[in-house]
């Protein structure tokens, strides 16, 4: 992995991994420890997610906390930010669910550039170079990776990659924000690219997901998925899910 500046992508200053969560789906690990150092081939969530965002010269990392947060503190300063900048973003207070999370590090991203977001429990081989090359070209506030596999929360489209709106094929509940004659469903892959301009038009305070922030403002905002199908990627979310993440990233 380089360190190397020249390797940064243009305009992405930052990234945040989102680390804070309470992991029910991850117990009994989680009665003890944070998932995000929950092992994969020896090797915790949290590292695996810095050494990715490495893999594109990306070393500016803000972590939030929450959920053992001692420990995670711990093992980043103890492995040294595993050779990047991590700021800790301190939700000990009160869990802040990702967009309430992100809304709070606001200070944390330099003014005006461009960063990604990412979850401590997916890991992904998905091509950061081709998610930025694809948000740069359609000029998108929002881009961010989806596939086609099977969930039972997805994200609606148009036939031109837009969001449209929300399906719960469980429950049967759905939010449309945009009309569109055809509705196409993917499922989010939580890696994403954010301009700047986003925390301006925030409307909510408080706890709250960042897919009520990409609802929100699809209505009259370019916010674009981008379809990484055939990539690899698993949510550790479970601890059965470890193995299958162990047979796919060594």
């Amino acid at each position: 992995m380089s360190n190397d500046d020249s390797l940064s992508l243009p305009g992405v200053g930052s990234a945040m991994i989102f680390s804070a969560g309470l992991g029910t789906r991850f117990k009994p690990w989680t009665d003890k420890h944070p998932k995000a150092l929950a092992r994969v081939n020896g090797k915790s969530l949290l590292q695996r997610n810095v050494a990715y965002l490495q893999e594109y010269g990306i070393n500016n990392i803000i972590v939030n906390v929450h959920h053992f947060a001692d420990q995670v503190e711990d093992e980043i300063k103890k492995n040294d930010g595993w050779g990047s900048r991590v700021i800790i973003s301190d939700e000990r207070e009160q869990l802040l669910d990702t967009g309430g999370g992100l809304l709070k590090a606001k200070k944390l991203f330099p003014p005006g550039q461009k960063f990604m977001t990412c979850n401590v429990d997916i890991l992904t081989d998905l091509d950061i170079r081709k998610l930025q090359s694809f948000h740069e070209e359609k000029q998108s506030l929002i881009s961010f990776g989806v596939t086609n596999r099977k969930t039972s929360r997805y994200l609606l489209f148009d036939d031109h990659d837009r969001l449209c709106g929300w399906r719960n094929t469980r429950t049967g509940e759905e939010k449309i924000m945009r009309g569109s004659d055809v509705l196409i469903q993917k499922a989010y892959s939580c890696v994403v690219v954010f301009e700047y301009d986003v925390f301006g038009l925030i409307p909510f305070t408080g706890k709250f997901s960042l897919i009520d922030v990409y609802l929100h403002l699809a209505k009259d905002h370019l916010i674009l998925g981008y379809d990484h199908s055939g990539d690899r990627l698993v949510d550790v979310g479970k601890p059965e899910s470890v193995a299958i993440a162990e047979s796919l990233f060594t």
